[in-house]
């Protein structure tokens, strides 16, 4: 009895791990440009309110025809807040810093750009280069919170990397842009 007890339990605990209902994947979303596409992972569990706030402008279409602005090589890409004229698109409200998250601004992952005010992160996103150690959460105090990661590329990296490499330029008071432009075609989650 408690053999086939056993079994009963093993099965379900298989099948419960392998159905449909078990516990969903964490979301990806297709970066397209006119330069090649890359796949990041978000982690809403680390960063709910960044990830929630990053899908509804993803959802609403916002990033279509925007740009990366800001490239430094190897440093960092910005982009998410601009289109190829260099005008600034309306946001959101900004939202609270979820720096303190125990992820790090390492080659890859992706974060919130802000002003020096660390919860005015809106739609601006950059995507790290190179271990960024000054960037990470390091205190409560507002010069050390840092800058908040909510994902990762999980594939495409070089297209990133492609992107940091950019010639750049003066834009009137823009500093870093990229001499031909790099164009966010659209995001979209990768279902």
């Amino acid at each position: 009895m408690q053999a086939r007890f056993f079994i009963l339990v093993s099965l379900l605990t298989v099948s419960l791990f392998t159905s449909p209902f078990a516990l969903a994947a964490n979301p990806q979303v297709l970066f397209e440009t006119n330069r090649g596409n890359f796949l990041i992972e978000l982690y809403p569990e680390k960063a709910p309110k960044t990830v929630a706030n990053f899908m509804q402008y993803v959802n609403s279409g916002f990033y279509k025809d925007t740009i990366f602005h800001r490239v430094i090589n190897r440093f960092m890409i910005q982009g998410g807040g601009f289109t190829a004229d260099m005008a600034e698109k309306q946001n959101l409200a900004p939202i609270a810093n979820e720096a303190a998250n125990g992820l790090k601004n390492e080659p890859g992952t992706i974060a919130m750009a802000r002003t020096n005010d660390p919860n005015s992160a809106t739609s601006q996103f950059f995507i790290n280069l190179e271990n960024n150690l000054p960037l990470n959460y390091q205190g409560d105090d507002p010069e050390l919170i840092g800058y908040c990661v909510f994902g990762r590329v999980l594939t495409g990296m070089d297209v990133v990397r492609e992107i940091g490499a950019s010639p750049t330029m003066n834009v009137g008071p823009y500093a870093d842009v990229p001499r031909a432009t790099v164009r966010i075609l659209q995001i979209k989650l990768n279902k």
